[in-house]
């Protein structure tokens, strides 16, 4: 019965049967029994999941629900929300993995007695991870007192299975109002104990309701950004608030079907994957709501910052880089053995994912709070080895009225448009001496004139060590070629301090597949391994180089590295040029043997052909259809649907996460269902192994039914994608399953395929010499003003 509670939308229901939306809707239209809706809106209906499934199964739509769309499916309906459900599953799976008998035997009978037993199991788990919950209204995990203060929650040091928890709680009053506090817990010959300590110690401010800011991964590496409120009131900030509510009994039972589909689905892929496949497929739903950060980069910035053992991410969204940061799975490297995770987000949904993400991932000791950081920092006695932090950039409501006197600003205060140095200030602030805080930093940063004097005085102590230009399309906003700046608080000041400048926009990407990140990262790790062991560099023309502070002291400071790089060597650059060029000539001559042959008999009548979809060719079997997924644990590269439209190689990546990718095979045939084009590419030898990225489709032809050459080219048709694609007011999808394609012999079909062969090797080398006399141009224009090219 409690299955009814989840809902599904239309594309949720064609997700299940592997159709599109306009499918559904003519389901809806012909089929009297089709189920009624049971939410949403008019234009949005919203149906009961478990009578879907029914019907669809009834009528042969689909043998069987994966059990990965069922779970995920019950997870977007659920009734209080997908954030509330997924940190229900979060809960249960962290139960499942570290205590399973609990588990067993309160699963063991119907919802109602699931419902009933889990609080108190959940509790065993939870309170040595999280600290002791708040009991009466509204109580949370977090610490006795804190619903008074607005506590901080905690995710602590795990204790063993099955150990008890000795809890001491402490809040802390001041003159201003009571601390919240934040529960640590020590892991002790098997059992845990627990101590509190106040957690944040603010002066009277105003306060308001944060821009919320995620930086993960998603293998899933997330941005959020919530519009800033006014502010509440003139007397004191909200301290940061508690992780995680108290789960009750009847807060879960809406959750029963949902819990047991996902523990299912543990028993399969594991409890840590299964949650990382149900937050990257969230976080893949809500594209406007988090901006994913790519793994690559996460695991880059951890590399700068190096072995940590005490590690803070102050604006952690869902812990990307604390992921990176983290020893993997239950056993931690030598280095790290004693590691402790600090994360606090404005979100408290996003703190609560973060702390079950990061307890799922490592047995390291955790510690999570949720809060507006620079104005009620949870941690301000912390000294951590390394901070690694993707701060919200442009935030004009900082707390710049309110925090003008406050101490961390020691390098200078920062101006009201210039929150990005704020959080650069709050990292060197929580570090210890010698400690290194790696930034993800939008470029104007290092040379609005709003910041020149926090710049000089970074430079003048020697905090600021290396600013490093990364490549177009790194991190979003993907149209800008953001910086990492690497920062280290002085144990003592340099004699002869010099700042380490590179910039690796050279290993750019096509399109929109990302950078060659193996390239990025072994430019960026040498450069500054060198620099910071011999605190210095020498030039590396076009790359980096290490420059005296006292160089970058005029009257602007600006830090950008592509002012103060040498260009590329001349001799290089000419080499390059001539290289471009004999490759374009042999690129046109190609291109001109490969001209079609003129058409045959332009008057004779088009033949009536008996047609077939290829929705009827799946259902016969002469054809498998699969689409891209949203992220994968494969490292093997990934065909975008720019590289199909393009006719490049394979540029992409997926975000990191157990989902199993699509990996292509030759002869399959590969169609984008977004923007308008007629394009069908049949995968070849040198494409094949590569995973299939999202928007597009997988078609694998039974190669003694069809040609894939005869298939792709009938699928290019202008006229047969009109008709099969869909129309929205800034967007055209194809409904790949209308596409339709004459019913000829398998003979008839090669004379097909070979001409359409033909075809598309003319159309590569089209665009192969489009691309190459693209590079020559801008080569010649670049060589003739940097004196590399003579115009004689």
């Amino acid at each position: 019965m409690q299955d009814n509670a989840t809902e599904v939308t239309a594309a949720g229901i064609a997700r299940l049967a592997g159709v599109g939306r306009a499918a559904v809707s003519n389901w809806r239209r012909r089929h009297a029994d089709f189920p009624q809706p049971v939410g949403g809106t008019e234009t949005s209906p919203s149906f009961a999941l478990a009578e879907v499934e029914g019907w669809l199964r009834e009528h042969g739509k689909l043998a069987e629900v994966p059990l990965r769309e069922r779970v995920w499916q019950q997870l977007a309906g659920h009734p209080a929300g997908p954030v509330t459900a997924l940190t229900h599953v979060g809960c249960v799976l962290l139960l499942i993995h570290d205590r399973p008998p609990l588990w067993l035997n309160a699963s063991a009978g119907s919802d109602a007695r699931l419902a009933a037993m889990l609080p108190e199991a959940l509790e065993q788990v939870l309170t040595p991870r999280f600290g002791p919950a708040r009991r009466g209204r509204g109580g949370r995990w977090g610490g006795e007192g804190t619903r008074a203060a607005g506590a901080s929650a905690a995710v602590n040091t795990p204790s063993e299975a099955g150990a008890s928890a000795a809890v001491h709680t402490q809040p802390v009053a001041t003159a201003d109002h009571t601390q919240p506090a934040v529960t640590t817990v020590h892991a002790q010959s098997g059992a845990a104990t627990v101590h509190t300590q106040p957690a944040v110690t603010t002066s009277t401010t105003v306060n308001s309701s944060p821009t919320v800011h995620d930086s993960p991964t998603v293998h899933d590496s997330p941005t959020v950004h919530s519009p800033v409120a006014k502010p509440r009131t003139p007397s004191a900030p909200a301290p940061p608030a508690p992780a995680l509510d108290t789960l009750t009994g009847p807060a879960l039972l809406p959750s029963a079907p949902l819990l047991r589909g996902a523990a299912e689905l543990a028993s399969e892929l594991g409890a840590r994957q299964t949650f990382e496949f149900l937050l990257g497929r969230h976080l893949d739903a809500n594209p406007r709501q988090y901006t994913l950060t790519p793994a690559d980069l996460a695991g880059l910035m951890a590399d700068l910052a190096g072995p940590a053992g005490t590690v803070l991410d102050p604006a952690c969204g869902t812990g990307a880089l604390l992921r990176a940061a983290a020893p993997d799975g239950p056993a931690p490297r030598p280095e790290q053995a004693d590691q402790r995770l600090h994360a606090q987000d404005a979100a408290p949904d996003l703190a609560a994912l973060t702390g079950l993400r990061l307890a799922l991932h490592t047995r390291a000791g955790i510690r999570a709070a949720a809060g507006d950081t620079l104005r009620a920092d949870a941690f301000p006695e912390l000294r951590a080895d390394a901070v690694l932090c993707h701060p919200p950039f442009n935030e004009r409501n900082w707390g710049h009225d309110e925090l003008a006197y406050d101490a961390r600003w020691e390098y200078g205060f920062p101006a009201r448009t210039e929150s990005e140095l704020a959080w650069v200030q709050h990292a060197l602030a929580r570090l210890r001496d010698g400690g290194t805080a790696v930034l993800l930093m939008p470029p104007a940063a290092a040379s609005r004139r709003s910041g020149r004097r926090v710049r000089a005085d970074l430079l003048r102590r020697g905090a600021l060590r290396a600013v490093v230009a990364l490549p177009v399309g790194a991190a979003p906003p993907y149209n800008i070629a953001l910086h990492l700046w690497v920062l280290r608080r002085p144990d003592k000041a340099p004699a002869q301090p010099e700042v380490l400048l590179a910039d690796v926009g050279q290993f750019a990407g096509e399109g929109r597949g990302g950078p060659d990140w193996r390239a990025v990262r072994d430019a960026v790790l040498d450069a500054w391994r060198d620099f910071d062991g011999a605190g210095r560099l020498d030039e590396r023309p076009g790359l980096a180089r290490s420059l005296p502070v006292i160089a970058l002291l005029d009257d602007d400071v600006d830090l950008s590295p592509a002012r103060h790089l040498p260009p590329p060597a001349a001799a290089d650059g000419a080499g390059r040029l001539t290289d471009v060029r004999e490759r374009l000539g042999e690129t046109l001559r190609l291109t001109a043997d490969l001209t079609p042959a003129p058409a045959h008999d332009p008057g004779q009548p088009a033949p009536r052909w008996p047609l077939t979809t290829v929705g009827e060719l799946v259902r016969g079997g002469a054809l498998v259809v699969r689409t891209g997924t949203h992220g994968g644990h494969a490292r093997v590269p990934v065909l975008t649907d720019h590289d199909v439209l393009s006719g490049t190689g394979p540029s992409g990546t997926l975000p990191e996460s157990d989902e199993e990718p699509v990996l292509t095979e030759p002869g399959d045939v590969v169609v984008p269902v977004l923007g308008g084009g007629s394009v069908a590419r049949v995968v070849d030898d040198a494409t094949a192994g590569a995973a299939l990225g999202r928007n597009l489709v997988l078609l694998r032809p039974d190669p003694v039914a069809l040609d894939p050459w005869f298939l792709a080219g009938f699928l290019r048709g202008t006229a047969n994608n009109r008709q099969a694609s869909s129309y929205a007011s800034t967007a055209t999808r194809l409904d790949v399953r209308r596409l339709q394609l004459p019913r000829l012999p398998l003979d008839a079909q090669h004379r097909y395929g070979a001409r359409f062969r033909a075809l598309d090797e003319f159309d590569r080398a089209l665009k192969r010499a489009g691309r190459l006399g693209d590079q020559l141009v801008r080569g010649m224009y670049d060589g003739l003003t940097d004196g590399s090219v003579t115009p004689d």
